[in-house]
């Protein structure tokens, strides 16, 4: 949602052209990364889904690039660095050397299934820069397969906790803590290779980076970073100047639950204001500590703040350190948005993608009219569905996050059945799934009436019936917005809400949480999550009979369900309208 901006102010010997330049190159070193990353892993996770990221720092420490994968990895990725930074002397980080971490809250970790690792460039005897990359590992042991539990009461609970330390010295991967972080896995194998190949994968950027610097001098190298992040900095100041001082604009978004099934409703509370020339978001009247596994680490806070401001402001603006600076949070300690240890973070992307609908929210009444959007699913419902397989006995899991509905824009209908915020990872394809696991997909397909209406309607969710092919089949599931559906704006109305159900249109029929924990399903049971709809924009009274016709007739909403949302006068001139297509067609 870019808004008008002045030019940018001059800075002595700033050259734009070579800034551009050397700000892509950047970008195709973490490009040309990732593309080893996810054709050499060998995890579904990776490979199909591409639930990674990889970035750039400076010798310093601070982000110069990160790659185009998943915002909330942001994080992770800063965490690592500062973490071992903080940990080792620069006199002990030598050439060869690589460092590894997961953890929250000792390593700058969002969760503990991303991995993260650390590696040095050194130019000689000078360190100059990092490059890092984290992954999602499949399981690093825990309480449940998968190792994110939504009922989890601690991190203990969790999986293995990884503070900074290293992985490599001198070139020589530690086989010891490979195969300590392995045996702690319920996929050992999957465990020792994804983690090879990151390792393998920071070298190659290595490499990368150094012919760079090869090409450009050291002092070369260093100046262009320095205008880099001055540049990034002064674009967004000057985003921010463009908005007016005054009272803070707030919004609430409202969880289902602390994780717990008997948890009451909990507030994620944003109030953007600017003070001083600095963004300040401030989150006080979030709801307190989540006793399930929904709290927002203080990485995980800071990338979705970060992601946030990034998209309202000015999407082009380069995710770096240079934007961090003029952004202020202020979050409570002991709430669900700053929890102490050891409260537990595992399912936290339930939590950041609401928060992130909160703070766009907040921004609504401070952006261009013109770029204003209703809200969307603001979730990411995820399964994980796990066993023996029955031909050999080898265990598996199975991880699955599926997409929802986008809210509806101002000039336009919301998307259709696609990951929001946060979140930037690809489907499961079907035939990946079966081909891997003991499982057959029934359904795959967008959520009849679940599009919010409005002048423009917002997107539809996602249904993914799975079947289990063998007893004692596992379940774990995340979703929410199970008891109040997506906020439309300008008078648009709710999306549909998410649901989970167990053998859906049988006999045996059953409604499920939102949030399950080892729930065990036979042979030819069914397992069907829906995901939630996305908010309308403007009154439903001025949408066009023609586009009510054009739902109706893709079945994006039943009858009943316009009627409903558009009153019976519209709905009989679409109905009309299509009885005219039909002769039409026939004569």
């Amino acid at each position: 949602m870019p808004m008008p901006v002045k030019a940018a102010p001059s800075i002595a010997g700033f050259d734009a052209i070579a800034m551009e330049v050397f700000a892509n190159r950047l970008l195709s070193i973490t490009e040309t990364m990732a593309i080893n990353m996810m054709r050499s892993s060998f995890s579904a996770q990776i490979k199909e889904r591409r639930d990674f990221s990889v970035g750039l720092f400076d010798g310093q420490g601070r982000l110069v690039a990160q790659g185009t994968h998943i915002p909330v990895h942001l994080g992770s990725l800063m965490g690592v660095v500062e973490a071992l930074l903080a940990r080792y002397p620069r006199a002990e980080i030598r050439p060869g050397d690589a460092f590894i971490s997961n953890d929250p809250y000792a390593a700058g970790g969002t969760h503990l299934p991303d991995i993260a690792i650390a590696t040095p460039v050194f130019h000689g005897e000078e360190l100059i820069a990092f490059v890092v990359n984290i992954g999602h590992h499949t399981d690093v042991g825990g309480a449940v397969p998968g190792s994110v539990s939504p009922t989890a009461r601690s991190i203990f609970e969790e999986g293995l906790r990884i503070p900074a330390m290293r992985v490599s010295r001198q070139g020589e991967v530690d086989e010891d803590l490979l195969n300590l972080i392995a045996l702690n896995s319920r996929l050992p194998e999957e465990r020792l290779l994804d983690l090879r190949v990151q390792v393998a994968t920071n070298e190659r950027g290595c490499d990368a980076a150094l012919e760079l610097v090869r090409r450009m001098g050291v002092d070369g190298f260093k100046a262009r970073i320095r205008d880099l992040l001055a540049y990034t900095k002064r674009r967004l100041d000057l985003r921010i100047a463009g908005l007016a001082e005054g009272p803070p604009s707030r919004f609430t978004a409202w969880l289902d639950d602390d994780g717990l099934p008997d948890g009451e409703m909990v507030p994620l509370c944003a109030a953007v204001s600017v003070e001083n020339g600095k963004l300040v978001i401030d989150f006080a009247g979030s709801g307190p500590e989540a006793r399930g596994a929904i709290n927002i680490a203080p990485n995980a806070l800071r990338a979705t703040a970060y992601y946030c401001v990034k998209a309202l402001l000015d999407p082009e603006l380069m995710a770096n350190s240079g934007m961090m600076d003029s952004i202020v949070l202020r979050a409570p300690e002991g709430s669900i948005v700053n929890p102490r240890s050891p409260a537990p973070v595992g399912s936290r992307t339930i939590a950041c993608q609401r928060l992130a609908g909160a703070i766009f929210g907040a921004f609504q009444p401070l952006v261009d009219p013109a770029t204003r959007i209703a809200s969307a699913y603001d979730v990411l419902p995820s399964f994980s569905v796990s066993g023996h397989r029955p031909e050999n006995g080898s265990f598996y899991i199975c991880g699955e996050t599926v997409g929802g509905g986008g809210g509806a824009r101002c000039d336009g209908d919301g998307m259709d059945g696609i990951h929001v915020h946060v979140t930037n990872s690809l489907n499961l394809p079907t035939e990946a799934l079966e081909n891997e696991f003991p499982l057959h997909v029934e359904e795959y397909a967008f959520v009849q009436d679940s599009a919010g209406c409005g002048r423009w309607r917002g997107g539809m969710g996602i249904a993914r019936t799975v079947r289990a092919l063998h007893d004692r089949t596992n379940l774990e599931a995340r979703s929410d917005r199970h008891k109040a559906g997506a906020p439309g704006a300008e008078g648009g109305l709710t999306g549909g809400k998410g649901r989970v159900t167990r053998n859906p249109g049988t006999g045996r029929q059953q409604a499920l949480p939102s949030k399950i924990a080892q729930l065990l399903v036979d042979a030819g049971e069914t397992i069907r999550i829906a995901t939630p709809g996305g908010g309308g924009f403007g009154d439903p009274a001025q949408r066009p009979a023609a586009l009510i016709a054009t739902d109706l007739l893709n079945e994006i909403m039943t009858e009943d369900h316009a009627r409903a949302g558009y009153g019976d006068a519209l709905v009989d001139a679409a109905l009309a309208l299509l009885r005219d297509g039909r002769r039409r067609s026939a004569a």
